[in-house]
């Protein structure tokens, strides 16, 4: 094995693939711990090869952004090459997956589908086009971040490409339709890749696959997928829908940038994952069995971090009791005859309350009034209200509110109102109509 590459002490080798092969190593005198990946002696005396390994090197050193492996240096040394990068200990999506059959929680896959289209969306907007995103080249550290790795065979916009039409580089189930029929690529090649690794994660299972009729590539051109909600019905139409926008068969009809897609993953996040997410997956490591309850103790051991955890169980507890009163309000409501006062057109009680069931006064009071096409769950602050068509107000405390306009097979439309007292603040809306995702 080498010993030394540059200022950098080999010590263990911990990957090979069939171009390259990865060391871990100390890079001196910084004393940090880096990979080296050293592309094969047999495969640099090809120029095609070894330019392809150079523009991978300034394509990742150009992509400084915090969900992409860092590289440090690039060497030309003994007739071979070596990029320097940051090391990541953990784990990679690949093995994650083999460990999980049945698929990722719903949370853990949404946060890492958001952090790897965090890094995508940074690289297209350079004009970096990735073309072989897959579990293997997703890694997740022991503190919870999510990597991006491997741009070997990506593509820079402004730069001639490297492969020959009709080629088909890539690695085959999660290939789009037209990266296999080797027409130009852009940032919407991503896009299908990451729906594929996406699916994955839900359901535990590729939405192509080769058998004895057809070939991987035959299915992802003309066959529908099973849709993921039949092979785990605890998929979130929600989450269904997202996914199926990024596996349209044409490009057009897929997200138009990766940062809609990150819009959409993040308005689901919102109101189930209020931890850092960081955080939340060392959690998920640590129930895996990747790290243990005393690395996982210690990494989230900073009093921030437990701030915003115990943050979130008073959150929690205030909630439940929220739930708790509003019911009881509204049985009582409804044991007294109230509710015949409170749907009629002409009444409202001299002391109304809140939708959390305080009572408020006139002068601290105002009304929300909702109309949406087709309909929608009316979500206030983060709490469910009123489905629509509903023909009462809804009374809220004078201020700032957060809400939310939840249908799962439409866009789900957020925003902040100002509630004034003894006026009444009207939302009409139509939903964007976006089909669900594997339906046909």
């Amino acid at each position: 094995m080498i010993e030394r590459i540059g200022n950098c002490r080999i010590l263990e080798e911990v990957g090979a693939g069939g171009m390259a092969v990865v060391y871990k190593a100390v890079q001196e005198p910084l004393g940090r711990t880096v990979a080296v990946k050293a592309l094969k002696s047999s495969i640099a005396a090809e120029p095609q090869f070894a330019e392809r390994f150079e523009r991978e090197a300034r394509f990742m050193a150009s992509l400084q952004q915090e969900n992409i492996i860092n590289v440090h240096d690039f060497i030309k040394l003994g007739g071979t090459m070596f990029i320097v990068m940051e090391y990541v200990e953990g784990v990679d999506l690949y093995d994650l997956l083999d460990q999980s059959p049945r698929g990722l929680p719903v949370e853990t896959a949404a946060i890492v589908a958001l952090q790897v289209a965090r890094a995508l969306n940074h690289a297209h907007f350079r004009g970096i086009v990735h073309r072989d995103i897959k579990p293997a080249n997703v890694m997740i550290s022991r503190r919870g971040e999510v990597k991006v790795m491997d741009f070997g065979i990506a593509r820079d916009e402004r730069l001639t490409d490297l492969t020959e039409t009709g080629t088909g580089l890539g690695t085959p189930s999660y290939m789009s339709p037209e990266q296999i029929l080797g027409d130009r690529l852009d940032a919407r090649t991503d896009l299908w890749s990451l729906g594929v690794v996406f699916y994955q994660m839900l359901t535990g299972k590729k939405p192509f696959t080769e058998d004895e009729n057809r070939s991987v590539l035959q299915k992802i051109r003309l066959d529908r997928y099973t849709p993921a909600r039949r092979l785990n019905p605890r998929v979130p139409r929600t989450l269904e829908r997202i996914m199926g926008r990024c596996m349209e068969k044409l490009p057009a009809d897929r997200y138009p940038s990766m940062q809609a897609l990150i819009h959409d993953l993040e308005d689901f996040l919102a109101s189930r994952v209020v931890v850092n997410y960081n955080a939340f997956l060392v959690g998920f490591l640590r129930d895996q069995g990747v790290l243990s309850e005393a690395e996982a103790s210690g990494i989230l051991a900073t009093g921030a971090v437990r701030a915003v955890q115990r943050s979130v169980r008073e959150d929690r507890r205030a909630l439940r009791s929220l739930a708790v009163l509003h019911g009881t309000v509204l049985a009582l409501m409804l044991f007294s005859g109230l509710i015949i006062q409170l749907v009629s057109s002409d009444a409202r009680p001299a002391r109304p309350r809140s939708a959390t069931g305080i009572s408020l006064s006139l002068a601290e009071t105002g009304y929300l009034k909702v109309a949406v096409d087709p309909w929608a769950d009316v979500l206030v602050d983060g709490v469910q209200l009123e489905t629509t068509p509903f023909a009462r107000p809804i009374p809220l405390a004078a201020g700032v509110h957060y809400v939310s306009l939840v249908n799962p097979y439409f866009a789900t439309v957020s925003r902040e109102i100002m509630i004034r007292p003894g006026a009444t603040m009207e939302i009409t809306e139509r939903l964007a109509n976006r089909p669900q995702g594997g339906a046909r």
